[in-house]
């Protein structure tokens, strides 16, 4: 399991390197100030769900969909990590 700070290193490299965003912070609203959409929310599961080392179910897929800043996903990443058991 992963720990919150290196669940946000993880992330915030990812949003850098594969989304080409810059001076991310952990409340931006990803899509107001960086213009994220539906189509980079599909991307950025995918390489969650390969960081993770598994595949999301459904439920936790459609709760995704609430996340606006790098905290709701850090929050959303650690309440996945704690309701599983690997």
């Amino acid at each position: 399991m992963l720990t919150r700070d290196e669940l946000k290193g993880h992330i915030l490299t990812i949003l850098a390197e594969d989304f080409e965003f810059k001076e991310v912070k952990l409340d931006d609203n990803l899509h107001d100030a960086h213009g994220f959409d539906s189509i980079d929310a599909i991307e950025l599961l995918a390489k969650i769900e390969k960081m993770l080392g598994f595949s999301l179910t459904r439920a936790e897929k459609e709760a995704a969909m609430e996340i606006r800043t790098v905290d709701d996903i850090l929050n959303y990443l650690e309440k996945i990590q704690n309701g599983r058991t690997v």
